[in-house]
């Protein structure tokens, strides 16, 4: 894990899965990001191990490295089912979550 990945960097990890996409894990109690998987529970058993993260603290997203604005990132994963926490979709329901999560990939993911 780095300090930070660029959007370059993240295009040229895409093609290596998925094609148009790279899954992410953010933790909004840390401030950090794990990228590049072919799962997101992959990434989340790698946070909690080498991080320390919590599960409640972690959701799942995905960029698309070639898209701007909101569509780049979609915030879509199986590791968002949290019913005890009221996020009962894949998605992330809370916006003050995804406010949170948009806040940190604008610190970490460079031009």
């Amino acid at each position: 894990m780095k300090d930070s990945i660029t959007i370059e960097e993240l295009k040229e990890t895409a093609p290596k899965i998925f094609g148009n996409l790279v899954k992410a894990v953010v933790d909004v109690e840390k401030n950090i990001i794990a990228v590049d998987a072919e799962l997101h529970s992959d990434l989340m058993e790698f946070m909690m191990e080498q991080e320390g993260s919590e599960p409640k603290n972690l959701w799942g997203i995905n960029f698309y490295p070639e898209l701007t604005g909101n569509d780049f990132i979609e915030f879509d994963s199986m590791i968002n089912l949290k019913p005890g926490l009221g996020n009962r979709t894949r998605g992330v329901e809370s916006k003050e979550a995804q406010e949170k999560i948009r806040e940190i990939v604008a610190k970490l993911i460079k031009e």
